[in-house]
């Protein structure tokens, strides 16, 4: 090689360093960079949750400021007629809580949130300052069960009410459309749904001459939590009402739910743009109703027959619900039941209108002891003397149960709610909410609910809606509280540990384990490629090994992991956020429960 080649090797292995020096620098810099913009990024989310805050504490104190306010008296202009309206069109000698102080501040134009439990009488809360009103109340509701049952029972009592929804037929909208501007028109409520509200440029015409002509007098909004992100049953179509404020300044809004946290509230009043407006929360203990989770048997038979024992002895002659996860469930339990003998009907929101009816209508008269139904069945309907709802399976959220059950005992006579729970049926239900915002963290809630072996339930119920209760206010009106249990603490940990070994090895052999492979590797059965040696089988049962499970996905040491098929989704089981904590066998996990 010559000596120039040579020195121009040199040159170029200087150059490269150089640059490599310099590329070494620059790299250095754009971390130091990111590293000072996510400090930053960091700082920002500080502030901005400080900012919201702030906001929102001013908002409840706005709320509170309008509730000093005595709602409760009974010397307004429109006094005399509310309560006469409410003994001769209603049939109603005496007004529940709460409901003069909302009637009283939304016929001041007052903007409020009525929180209160599924038959504690919200619907009269808009249907009597609607009789009183010369105007219009339109009611937002998202059920069409609901709205054909309300305006059932309007008509009853002689109050001319309207729906609109999009199976309306065309002579029925034009109808309504019509009455809406017409003066003459004796027509006080239109039922609609937020979906035809949001779709429909005819109806917010003509809403907007009946508030040109002085002829809309509020707004109701049933289920008002749909509007939240942040709610069990968020609805995209309610994030059209936020225009109501703008469009329709100076006509109130009410809005109705039988559960909302003060997070979800506070979204609401954002939402609808009322904020600061008046709050009324009633308190959420039922006393009359018997609180129960029993275990589901696995086996499709006997838990036939539980149901039927309850039907034919304990409940015999009584009216009831029975809820199911689908539609499939609801059908085939109704054609189980009947092989035994029992009279129920079948519910679901697939039906032909025609037959939901006679279904409903022989379940009221009392042909029919019970239906067995999807969770569209119940909402707002007016039978006092249902005296127990069974959940087949259990509900998706503590808000969605505290509703479906609370349909019992609406006369205040004691009534029953029971639970049917087995692991199995969460992975059921989380592959249809996983998706949700906040659908598996609701899930796993009334999974903890299932798993408590101890602590009243009703205390279980009063903490999530931020309540407080005592054993004192359940009255022994709980499986738990009628029969107390010693408080035994386990360490689940070293379960914990060897459940992961199996895990290892399935990934190792590249499968993914489903929570019924799990358990079987576990108790040595399934097949043995997943199972390890080291691995001792539990001397407890298979039910207490599925309770330490849930209690371990509930505590996020195991979460689930989905996977879409052609046809379905699929939950597998994987280690969870916390695998590293137990992984350190210093780490314990308690868990209040008696193995057996």
């Amino acid at each position: 090689m010559s000596a120039s080649s040579s020195k121009e090797i040199i040159i170029n292995n200087e150059h490269q360093d150089i640059e490599q020096d310099e590329i070494t620098i620059i790299d250095y810099e754009l971390k130091q960079i990111e590293s000072e913009m996510q400090n930053l990024e960091d700082r920002k989310k500080i502030l901005i949750q400080r900012k919201e805050k702030l906001r929102d504490d001013a908002l409840l104190k706005k709320s509170l400021s309008v509730s000093k306010k005595d709602w409760s008296k009974e010397d307004f202009t429109w006094s005399k007629n509310l309560k006469k309206t409410l003994k001769d069109v209603f049939k109603i000698e005496k007004l529940r809580e709460l409901q003069l102080p909302t009637m009283n501040a939304i016929m001041s134009n007052e903007d409020v949130i009525l929180i209160m439990p599924t038959g504690g009488g919200k619907s009269l809360c808009y249907q009597l300052p609607a009789v009183i009103s010369k105007g219009i109340t339109i009611v937002v509701s998202p059920l069409l069960s609901l709205m054909e049952d309300q305006i059932h029972g309007l008509q009853k009592h002689n109050v001319k009410a309207g729906m609109l929804s999009a199976k309306c037929n065309k002579e029925n909208v034009k109808i309504i459309m019509n009455a809406l501007i017409d003066k003459k028109s004796d027509l006080k409520l239109i039922y609609v749904t937020p979906e035809y509200m949001a779709k429909s440029n005819r109806f917010m015409n003509k809403l907007q001459k009946a508030f040109e002509m002085k002829r809309l007098d509020r707004f109701a909004i049933d289920e008002v939590h749909c509007c939240s992100q942040w709610g069990h049953d968020f609805r995209p179509d309610y994030k059209f009402l936020g225009i109501l404020k703008s469009m329709f300044p100076g006509v109130p809004i009410l809005g109705l739910t039988a559960t909302a946290p003060a997070k979800i509230i506070v979204d609401v009043q954002k939402m609808l743009d009322i904020q600061g407006c008046l709050v009324l929360r009633a308190t959420f203990n039922r006393p009359n109703l018997f609180y129960e989770v029993r275990r589901k048997p696995t086996d499709k038979d006997t838990c036939l027959a539980m149901i039927e024992n309850l039907l034919k002895n304990r409940f015999k002659d009584k009216s009831g619900i029975i809820y199911t996860t689908t539609i499939k469930d609801a059908e085939q339990l109704t054609t189980d039941l009947r092989a035994v003998g029992l009279k129920v009907g079948c519910y679901h929101a697939m039906l032909e209108a025609d037959y939901r009816s006679e279904v409903y209508s022989k379940w009221i008269s009392g042909k029919y002891q019970a239906v067995v139904a999807t969770i569209a069945f119940g909402l707002g309907i007016d039978k006092p003397d249902v005296r127990y709802v069974i959940h087949h399976s259990i509900s998706k959220s503590m808000e969605s149960f505290y509703q479906e059950s609370g349909r019992a005992g609406r006369d205040g006579k004691k009534s029953m709610c029971i639970v049917l729970y087995k692991l199995q049926d969460i992975f059921k239900l989380s592959t249809m909410v996983f998706q949700d915002k906040v659908g598996l963290q609701n899930l796993y809630k009334m999974l903890a609910y299932c798993l408590d072996q101890t602590s009243c339930r009703r205390s279980l119920i009063a903490t999530h809606f931020e309540e407080s209760w005592t054993r004192s206010d359940c009255a022994e009106m709980c499986d738990h509280c009628r029969k107390l249990k010693d408080n035994k603490q386990i360490n689940i940990a070293p379960y914990c540990r060897q459940l992961y070994q199996i895990m290892t090895k399935a990934v190792q052999n590249e499968t993914r384990l489903t929570v019924l492979k799990l358990i079987d590797a576990w108790y040595g059965k399934g097949a043995s490629i997943l199972r390890v040696s080291s691995v001792p089988i539990p001397k407890f049962t298979r039910e207490s090994g599925e309770a330490i499970i849930g209690h371990l996905l509930v505590n996020g040491y195991l979460q689930e992991d989905f996977h879409f098929s052609a046809y379905s989704t699929i939950s597998y089981i994987k280690r969870g956020p916390k695998a590293v904590l137990a992984l350190d066998t210093t780490h314990e996990i308690f868990f209040n429960y008696e193995l057996h």
